[in-house]
């Protein structure tokens, strides 16, 4: 069965381009980068539709299922069938076609571009906010993909995929020679103007024949204080084998900015015995409902899961700790 999509270009296009979307989006998703990624009109875009409801939109495989597996496998074959039937269709080559995605959509892309296939490779793999697919009925061509140029973008505040994970898929592919361009960028699970013009001017040199290749940036060191979001708060927080500190903050608020260098000196002196971390209630108002953060600062002691203690304003780092329970540290 044909999924259903959009295509987008006019006669004038030159090649074709898939941009596959991420969980919960549809074929429309992605069109509108289309103005920024494309302003020239090179590409006649495929933007198709994932097979599985998944409200407010769509997706390409169930995540966390036992099913997931074989249901990305199909959408691959699904999305190759696609590809080779516009292709033909309008009588554009294959082998100088682009794939792209973002999250789900993403993994998709990498695969379908760099996977062992009796169909020809495309020309270039575009994969936002995403991880390396790895999984049962996958098999890489990594000696054709040493041709092929990958452009891996990620947000730094991704707190639905850890930009760790982005990285990875980049170490992974470099490690096999793949031609592998990586930006990084201050956004959360999203595409941010400055990925797109990047993506923009990467996709006019793999145009023009090259095959863009960058050294992978040293990852910036961790922050005395790790910011923390919802999405990571289980793993971050309850799970930790450490008791936390949490700070409660909030951007507008000037004690909590008087008393940040404190829990930043507290989290140094403290490495090793304590995690320290961060939440912006502004940003994650659940978690500060959740633990009836009603005045800010207010810094929490966390162990085996549990709000142990909680100390309210801007205090000395001494009372601080011994007001959390702590062994107050000369």
């Amino acid at each position: 069965m044909t999924l259903i999509h959009n295509i987008v270009g006019t006669p004038q296009a030159q090649r074709v381009m898939l941009l596959i979307h991420g969980l919960g989006a549809s074929e429309n998703d992605l069109g509108g980068l289309l103005p920024y990624l494309d302003p020239e009109g090179r590409f006649l875009t495929i933007l198709p539709r994932g097979p599985i409801a998944a409200p407010p939109g769509f997706a390409w495989y169930e995540m966390g299922s036992e099913r997931g597996g074989a249901q990305f496998v199909d959408a691959l074959d699904q999305l190759d069938e696609l590809v080779d039937t516009v292709c033909a269709e309008h009588d554009k080559p294959r082998s100088e076609a682009i794939v792209g995605g973002f999250s789900q959509g993403g993994a998709l892309a990498v695969a379908l571009g760099l996977r062992r296939s009796e169909r020809e490779h495309p020309a270039g793999v575009i994969a936002m906010s995403t991880m390396f697919p790895d999984m049962e009925g996958l098999d890489y061509d990594w000696d054709a993909a040493r041709d092929i140029p990958v452009l891996v973008q990620h947000g730094t505040e991704d707190s639905l995929i850890p930009v760790e994970r982005g990285r990875t898929l980049a170490s992974t592919l470099i490690e096999h020679e793949v031609p592998v361009v990586y930006g990084e960028y201050p956004m959360e699970h999203q595409v941010a103007l400055e990925s797109v013009q990047q993506a923009h001017g990467w996709l006019l040199e793999v145009s023009a024949g090259e095959k863009p290749n960058e050294p992978l940036p040293e990852a910036p060191p961790e922050p005395l204080v790790k910011p923390v979001r919802t999405a990571q708060w289980e793993a971050e927080v309850l799970r930790s084998e450490l008791p936390v500190i949490v700070d409660f903050w909030a951007p507008w608020c000037q004690p909590c900015r008087m008393v940040s260098p404190i829990v930043e000196q507290i989290a140094a002196m403290r490495e090793g015995a304590y995690k320290v971390v961060k939440v912006n209630i502004d940003e994650e108002p659940q978690l500060a409902q959740q633990y009836e953060v009603q005045s800010i600062p207010m810094i929490g002691l966390f162990r085996n899961g549990r709000l142990e203690r909680s100390v309210l304003g801007a205090k000395p780092r001494q009372q601080l700790e011994a007001e959390l329970g702590m062994l107050v540290i000369p």
